[in-house]
């Protein structure tokens, strides 16, 4: 395997562990404030997070400059603000139907995407090989065993979380496509500044926000604005310049099975034979997208 796929395998991974760490400490979150109001707040941080770095950067000028590069199909602006609204969609459908469904359900509804990324991929001309679709349905396979406990219905909130697993899909899809051709961490900057001001705005029309609400939940915020948004979203876009779309959906997939070993570890939630048979399952299909991209490299 060629050193930079491995490394960009290593960044999704990494990815994937802070979402899902991050699931158990968005639903602490959600005890204290809005969803649209968190949401909007740990955008906002994860976007104010990344000011620094790239002062850091332009000061040792490492980096594409914004808009000089070859291959440029939008400005820089139009390129944050279709990646963020995109971002939006996802993240707001997500965290709204988390009111209204169980995690689990949320969880493997969500992860439909590492299916729904490589049919997008056929419509955009882009090839994805079978032991791309073959890991992508043991991971499928998995997040049912790791997710699903109960006999699967629709719940009021199940049918926003299926569009929602859609929207990161395309997210991902477009990230493989924009990542490439601008700098990443402005890149990302941008999207989650537009994401935080989307968020926002339907928050001070629909939620109430308190001081106390705020203060209870300002570790739950401050994970979610700078580790989970600032960290991880950055980490994705730099990850996505060398990572087939098909590819990274699978790995990022992994966060579910993260998102079990936080549970475990912070909510004290416990994995049953079924939860671990969908890690098992997870972990193959990572294995054998891992293999078919070597075999093409």
């Amino acid at each position: 395997m060629q050193r930079d796929t491995l490394t960009a395998d290593l960044l999704l991974l990494l990815t994937a562990l802070l979402w899902g760490f991050a699931f158990a400490v968005q639903r602490v979150g959600n005890e204290f404030v809005g969803p649209f109001t968190y949401n909007g707040i740990r955008f906002a941080l994860g976007a104010a997070s990344l000011v620094p770095v790239i002062r850091w950067l332009d000061k040792r000028k490492i980096g594409k400059p914004v808009e000089k590069t070859l291959d440029v199909p939008l400005p820089f602006w139009a390129a944050s603000l279709l990646a963020g609204f995109v971002l939006f969609c996802g993240a707001s459908l997500q965290q709204v139907a988390l009111v209204y469904t169980t995690a689990g359900k949320a969880g493997f509804i969500t992860g439909l995407y590492v299916v729904i990324v490589p049919i997008i991929g056929l419509f955009l001309g882009q090839r994805a090989d079978k032991g791309h679709w073959l890991g992508a349905t043991c991971a499928v396979l998995g997040l049912y065993f790791l997710s699903v406990t109960s006999s699967f219905s629709l719940a009021p909130g199940d049918g926003m979380v299926l569009i929602g697993a859609v929207f990161w899909a395309v997210h991902v899809v477009l990230l493989s496509w924009l990542a490439p051709r601008y700098d990443a961490v402005r890149l990302a900057c941008g999207q989650f500044t537009v994401c935080a001001i989307l968020h926002l705005v339907i928050a001070f029309f629909t939620e109430t926000l308190t001081l106390s609400g705020l203060y209870g939940g300002m570790w739950p915020i401050l994970y979610g604005g700078v580790i989970s948004v600032g960290v991880a979203f950055t980490i994705q876009v730099v990850a996505q310049r060398r990572a087939n779309p098909a590819h990274a959906a699978v790995l990022l997939s992994m966060e579910t099975v993260f998102a079990a070993l936080g549970g475990w570890i912070l909510l004290g939630e416990m994995l049953g034979s079924r939860g671990l048979l969908g890690c098992g399952l997870m972990f193959a299909g990572m294995l054998i997208s891992q293999w078919t991209d070597m075999k093409a490299s």
